[in-house]
């Protein structure tokens, strides 16, 4: 079976320690890929070489086998992108966008355009330039999904919507997947990953330094938690769940780190009286500084 996605030492080097370098990574037709990494980490510069819309300085990509870079025109018959900021398309109405980039992609399904603005809550009669950068991204999206693609290559989908419209989002990337289309969605959001994805590939500085299902994940997902208690504090029940660590207590107070699952913790503080909760997920960076400790250098800033 050709492979969706295909790179080989894929490399975009801007200098100074910065670009994206040796890139090597194969994405399954039907597979939803989550590709992980902080803000700079290089998501985008490997989109834009995937979209040919970068040249790279070394190495290759292709897409169902078609060169991203000689055969970019054939390759775009194939894909829908979703690109991190949209262009500006100025006093054009919603339902102009639509009907402009779908006659140049050989026409417009209306039934799913429909069905789409309808699912994500979108007036497609108001003009782009009064849209929110919430409906942007909305229009963005069913830009994407209402020509049912074979790959939709989305550069973090989700930024600006709200968390309504997200789980409208991941129900639409279930449903295509269903459909046999390939999903390559970049995020630098754990848990959102989560959600959707079958393997993740995980970059930093400009290096994919793993590829990962999401069983996997969860030896890098972490929560930053905040217990008040009513009476007796489980100190020591709570040091000694597994997964749990970073203990702190001041009078009723508890803080803590959670790596995985909740349930030791949950089954520590089981007999104690709660008062009060708070959960906390530390950005992705926050949790790469700590799973890669010792592991590398800490890299460059990266471009996007």
């Amino acid at each position: 079976m050709t492979s969706a996605i295909r790179t080989d030492a894929l490399t975009k080097d801007y200098g100074a320690g910065r670009g994206l370098f040796d890139l090597g990574l194969e994405v399954a037709e039907g597979e939803v890929f989550g590709y992980l990494g902080p803000n700079g980490a290089g998501k985008t510069t490997t989109i834009r070489l995937l979209m040919g819309l970068a040249r790279p300085t070394r190495g290759s990509a292709t897409i169902f086998g078609l060169d991203c870079q000689s055969q970019a025109v054939e390759v775009k018959r194939h894909v829908s992108y979703v690109p991190g900021e949209l262009p500006q398309f100025g006093s054009l109405r919603g339902r102009e966008v639509i009907s402009y980039l779908g006659a140049m992609a050989g026409g417009v399904d209306q039934v799913q355009v429909k069905q789409l603005s309808e699912r994500l809550e979108l007036d497609l009669n108001r003009r782009f330039r009064e849209y929110s950068t919430g409906n942007k991204k909305k229009l963005a999206l069913v830009l994407a999904f209402m020509n049912r693609p074979r790959l939709l290559i989305l550069d973090e989908p989700t930024s600006g919507l709200d968390p309504l419209n997200q789980q409208q989002f991941y129900s639409l990337v279930h449903e295509v997947r269903q459909g046999g289309a390939t999903v390559f969605l970049s995020s630098h959001v754990l848990s959102e990953v989560q959600h959707v994805c079958d393997r993740v590939g995980i970059i930093r500085g400009g290096r994919l330094v793993k590829v990962a299902s999401l069983e996997e994940l969860h030896e890098i997902r972490m929560h930053s938690v905040e217990m008040e208690f009513d009476g007796g504090v489980p100190v020591e029940a709570i040091r000694a769940a597994e997964g749990v660590d970073e203990v702190t207590v001041q009078n009723q107070r508890l803080r803590c780190v959670v790596h995985g699952s909740f349930e030791p913790l949950l089954a520590a503080i089981s007999r104690a009286r709660v008062v009060n909760l708070t959960s906390h997920e530390p950005s992705l960076e926050e949790m790469f500084l700590v799973y890669y400790a010792g592991t590398e250098k800490e890299p460059v800033a990266q471009p996007c």
